[in-house]
């Protein structure tokens, strides 16, 4: 922190024209023998020309630039790599450093999210194009309905000239949504595959987002209802949780060859150390009973409901 301060302290310093001048005339002599010249190239080298410690607050600062914005963009986002590396310059995190350059395409995990003046209406976008996204395992969808287009999570049969549909409207009966459209779990029928699940209404998307993965509608209860994850495991959230209809694409995924190691190098995979390290007990296999239902509904107390 001190580093960082007299960095910014004397960067502040680095004046120019007149008010460079101003500083320069304030400044004693060195020496009776030092020209006016060599006196004054030397303040000008040591206050005006001022850069700066190349500190890791700084790089910090520069470095998430592309994940503080808040106007959206299509646009693909500059990304600087951390190396795993926390602004300490530690690594956090291993087994990550180097790969390819990438850009970041901002994904809007909110399918439901209404322009303004048009609330609580169903809307319809088309898909424009469907491509690879370098900074995630499923392909995304370039979608445009209104005055605005978005990227999204594209399913598995979703091709460019599809129309989806999002809509936030609970009826009586189940609705009869295909491929690629976004509803809330209430309206939704049993048994169906989905996908970009929300744990919080209108918070976005959170699980089910990797490539080839699909969760289950088992059941609906009072206001509620039971997902099963792709790792089996069941959660219970809010019939207002928005979901999509399908798969999410890319199912094959888990079937590339990487073939060489230099292609891990690409992805940005460090490889790991070669120091050998006995296995505890965390290795091996082992068959335990899978956890309880995990709840993300707040429901009203005993004491509350009498």
């Amino acid at each position: 922190m001190a580093v960082s301060a007299l960095s910014r302290g004397l960067r502040a310093l680095s004046l120019s024209g007149g008010t460079c001048k101003q500083v320069l005339s304030q400044v004693p002599r060195y020496g009776e023998g030092l020209p006016e010249i060599s006196r004054m190239s030397s303040v000008n080298n040591a206050v005006c020309q001022w850069r700066g410690f190349l500190t890791s607050p700084h790089l910090e600062q520069n470095r998430t630039l592309w994940k503080q914005r808040e106007k959206y963009t299509i646009r693909p986002v500059g990304m600087k790599k951390t190396g795993g590396r926390d602004w300490t310059g530690k690594i956090r995190t291993h087994g990550i450093g180097g790969g390819h350059k990438q850009r970041h395409r901002i994904i809007d995990f909110q399918r439901l999210r209404y322009e303004s003046g048009k609330e609580e209406k169903p809307f319809e976008e088309r898909v424009l194009e469907v491509r690879y996204d370098p900074c995630r395992s499923a392909d995304i969808a370039l979608v445009a309905g209104g005055n605005r287009k978005r990227w999204i999570i594209a399913t598995e049969n979703m091709e460019m000239g599809d129309v989806v549909k999002s809509s936030g409207v609970i009826g009586r009966m189940a609705v009869a949504a295909k491929e690629g459209d976004a509803h809330p779990l209430g309206a939704l029928p049993v048994g169906t595959l989905i996908n970009n699940l929300e744990l919080y209404p209108g918070k976005g998307a959170q699980v089910i987002r990797a490539a080839g993965t699909s969760g289950v509608l088992l059941r609906k209860v009072s206001g509620t209802a039971i997902v099963q994850l792709p790792s089996k495991h069941q959660i219970q959230v809010s019939e207002t949780c928005v979901a999509t209809v399908g798969r999410v694409s890319n199912i094959d995924h888990n079937k590339r060859i990487i073939g060489k190691a230099g292609r891990n190098r690409w992805l940005g995979i460090r490889p790991s150390s070669g120091l050998w390290q006995r296995k505890g007990g965390w290795a091996g296999r082992k068959i335990k009973p899978l956890p309880p239902m995990k709840s993300y509904v707040n429901m009203p107390s005993v004491t509350a409901r009498t």
